[in-house]
């Protein structure tokens, strides 16, 4: 029996020729012939099988040597001559046999994510295997094997020999009975989502396109969605048009909204930077610092994995989703160093640097998602080097407001035994005079080359506000029912790598999600559905 599946529509994203004839698992779209992939495609390799399967036995270091000296010596001296003589982890090695194969692996903590990510690659396929080991198997085996079921292949062409003669790429994995097979599924497909879309290239993943995904994404799931662009997207989101607006013709700036949920349940709003490509603008990087911006559209991705999630997992939520969809080019009409842009609401920034034009993006959709004060405000970003250059690219920088501390403290804790690290860093008042413009309300970077995270979302920060329902105001003149200031919505931000830049098992070379599950385990914990919960919590 095959996971369930989450099996979103194949009709055609915006494309420059005629799509070729969609098949049962071949995702979204066709761009000059091709497809974007299916984001259940690992689900042929999680199975449930009431028959036979080979087994995997799997070893801990700490109780290799044991097992070892209680084999036979025939076992012992076929150990030592295929390298095992001592534990090395990761090993699998075939064990000798006339009956059904037998594979022995070796790991030193069975319970690390990535523990069985190298086995679908390294195994035999075309067959299912069964894990055992002494105690109980690990709840993320499946998890586990799953990640390592990833590949990009969309962009291989008829220079690419099939592997294997045609056979299937990856072995399969009988679903231990300690794993949750509906979570499983609903993590694999949000990963699987994320990954795809980063990893799409720039020409076949622009503003429309990025578009069409959300749309396919909400009709898949009952959710509503509308874009705003050209004059309404200029009078509206002045700041969202001006970054995008250099863009072709087909490559028009636009926002998303996504909406999702019961009209009664708390509302959560996930706000992503969608930089479909950024050049830098007028301000431009270097041909090296270009070569992985694809990837700046990597918080859309997130929140667009994040809301699939929500919704396959119907949370009790009223779900929204706000992406800036742009490509921050060049041309005559580009923004420039020295302008001065107009907030949606009314704040007015001066360029210090075109390529630091994700914030701006931000700023617009967050004034959005604060006027209806929601719950918990949530943005994805890939926004600055400074939060790599402070925790290295794999771990998410976390930022938020006061009305929020509690909340990012809990992800914290949440994203350790997730596996899914993000860190807190300070929201420090004391670089916002930084921002300080002479010329205008603010400026989009700091004074300096340190703490250009922390700058950046003070920037942010400026465009969380309170919100006066009845009375239309915001900011400092926003007060609530009982006459007193109003607090601005719970906010998070995330600034994130998005990228893997080495591959390693579960975790090729290219777009990954950071602190997705853990974001998700965050709102699943807050809003109250148990079944998702761990079984040991």
């Amino acid at each position: 029996m095959l996971l369930p599946r989450l099996v979103l529509s194949c009709s055609p994203l915006p494309s420059r020729v005629l799509p070729v004839a969609a098949t049962s698992c071949r995702g979204f779209a066709t761009m000059q012939a091709r497809d974007f992939p299916c984001s259940d495609r690992w689900s042929p390799h999680l199975v449930g099988v009431d028959g036979e399967a080979v087994q995997v036995l799997v070893l801990r270091k700490n109780c290799y040597s044991d097992w070892l000296a209680a084999q036979s010596e025939e076992l012992q001296s076929w150990m030592s001559m295929s390298g095992f003589s001592k534990f090395s982890d990761g090993g699998l090695v075939l064990m000798p046999s006339s009956q059904q194969p037998r594979w022995v692996f070796l790991t030193k903590d069975p319970e690390n994510l990535y523990a069985f990510s190298s086995l679908p690659s390294k195994l035999p396929p075309d067959r299912v295997y069964r894990l055992e080991m002494d105690g109980t198997v690990p709840q993320t085996a499946a998890l586990s094997w799953g990640l390592g079921c990833y590949s990009f292949t969309a962009c291989k062409g008829t220079g690419t020999s099939s592997k294997k003669g045609g056979t299937a790429e990856f072995a399969n994995l009988s679903i231990p009975a300690e794993c949750d097979a509906a979570a499983t599924g609903i993590a694999l497909r949000a990963i699987f989502l994320c990954r795809d879309l980063i990893n799409m290239p720039a020409a076949d993943m622009g503003p429309a396109e990025l578009e069409a995904c959300a749309r396919r994404l909400a009709a898949s799931m009952s959710a509503s969605i509308d874009t705003v662009q050209d004059a309404a997207l200029l009078e509206g989101y002045p700041q969202i048009h001006a970054v995008g607006r250099a863009a072709g013709n087909a490559r028009q700036p636009r926002l998303l909204d996504l909406r999702w949920g019961a009209e009664d349940a708390p509302l959560v709003t996930l706000v992503g930077k969608g930089v479909c490509f950024d050049t830098g603008g007028l301000d431009i990087k270097p041909a090296a610092a270009m070569l992985t911006m694809k990837k700046d559209m990597g918080g859309a991705a997130h929140v667009l994995a994040l809301a699939s999630m929500v919704m396959d997992a119907k949370l009790p939520v009223r779900l929204r989703v706000l992406i800036a969809a742009v490509e921050n080019s060049i041309s005559g009409d580009a923004f420039r160093p020295g302008d001065v842009l107009v907030a949606r609401n009314g704040k007015t920034t001066e360029i210090g640097n075109t390529d630091a034009e994700g914030r701006l993006v931000l700023a617009d959709a967050l004034v959005e998602a604060s006027s209806q004060q929601p719950d918990l405000i949530i943005d994805c970003a890939t926004l600055t080097g400074a939060g790599r250059v402070a925790l290295g690219t794999d771990v998410p920088a976390l930022f938020c407001n006061d009305a929020g501390a509690a909340v990012a403290d809990e992800l914290v804790a949440l994203s350790a035994a997730e596996q899914d690290q993000v860190w807190r860093l300070p929201l420090w008042k004391g670089y916002r005079e930084q921002l300080d413009s002479k010329v205008a309300d603010l400026k989009n970077i700091g004074a300096g080359p340190y703490g250009g995270a922390i700058t950046a979302a003070l920037y942010l920060n400026e465009f969380v506000e309170a919100t006066s329902a009845e009375a239309g105001l915001k900011s400092n003149d926003a007060f609530d029912g009982e006459g007193s200031k109003a607090q601005p919505p719970a906010w998070l931000h995330l600034d994130l790598m998005a990228y893997n830049t080495a591959s390693k098992p579960g975790r090729p070379e290219g777009g990954e999600a950071m602190g997705l599950r853990a974001l998700f385990r965050l709102l699943a914990s807050r809003y109250s559905m148990p079944t998702l919960n761990r079984k040991e919590d």
